[in-house]
């Protein structure tokens, strides 16, 4: 996709978001274009490819980039805060960054300034396929600032204590919230309906509400995604490859099992 259509796309995405619409994307961990070209052509608006907790390369994302529908962007989740992943996996034509574990308006603005080229950050200028390989260096520059969606994750007790100064850093366009890291750092690991950890994504929702940034969240199973969108979260990610596959065989393997002799 060239420059002008990539920000066209994005731009449209944003004011989806903006305007609160839900809207559902996937992780993929899995280094097969095949299955990320299958997952974006099904409905979803994004894709969250993991590079925190999957075994994926750089070359390999690249290759998922590449692979996916062009009306479905995809958001490389970075395996921690650092300048020299976000710009690599920007370099390879990431729509957008997801940032682990941010936890104070410092790190938030660290993130921020390493997606954005100067005079907004410090992305450097490197020659890679966002630019076309250099087809079209001069027009993505020019345009990356706004293409690019810079998504922080909020999942530990202390960024939901720093929330508010967090959200108050400029150039962030969402927070999406990691429910089994929240809950583990209130020593509750997996207990997402404890209460105590139930009031962090409630204080979490309202602040983004409040700032007017869009907040999301990830959920393994459907009944738990409706329930975020009914709440008002609105960039919600579905699920995860590997699971869809093995559950999906599963429940089919299940209909059938009184007929395998």
């Amino acid at each position: 996709m060239d420059v002008a259509r990539r920000k066209e796309t994005a731009e449209k995405f944003r004011k989806r978001m903006r305007a609160g619409e839900a809207l559902a994307g996937t992780l993929v961990t899995l280094p097969s274009p095949a299955v990320t070209e299958t997952l974006s052509r099904v409905g979803y608006d994004w894709l969250w490819i993991d590079m925190e907790h999957a075994p994926l390369s750089l070359d390999q994302v690249q290759s998922i980039l590449s692979a996916k529908a062009e009306s479905c962007l995809g958001f490389v989740r970075v395996p921690n805060n650092d300048e020299t992943w976000i710009k690599q996996v920007l370099d390879l034509g990431a729509d957008g960054i997801i940032v682990p574990q941010v936890k104070t308006a410092a790190e938030a603005k660290r993130a921020v300034a390493a997606a954005k080229y100067p005079p907004a950050g410090l992305r450097s200028a490197g020659l890679a396929r966002a630019h076309g390989f250099g087809l079209e260096l001069a027009p993505y520059i020019e345009a990356a600032n706004d293409l690019v969606t810079v998504i922080l994750q909020i999942e530990h007790k202390d960024a939901v204590a720093n929330i508010d100064s967090i959200l108050a850093v400029e150039g962030i366009d969402a927070i999406i919230i990691g429910p089994y890291d929240l809950s583990g750092s209130f020593g509750k690991l997996g207990k997402i309906a404890d209460p105590e950890v139930q009031a962090a994504i409630e204080k979490v929702r309202s602040s983004c509400h409040s700032s007017g940034i869009t907040i999301g969240a990830f959920a393994l199973l459907p009944e738990q995604a409706k329930q975020f969108i009914s709440s008002g979260f609105s960039l919600v990610a579905l699920g995860i490859d590997i699971h869809t596959l093995w559950s999906g065989a599963a429940a089919n393997l299940k209909q059938i099992s009184t007929a395998v002799v």
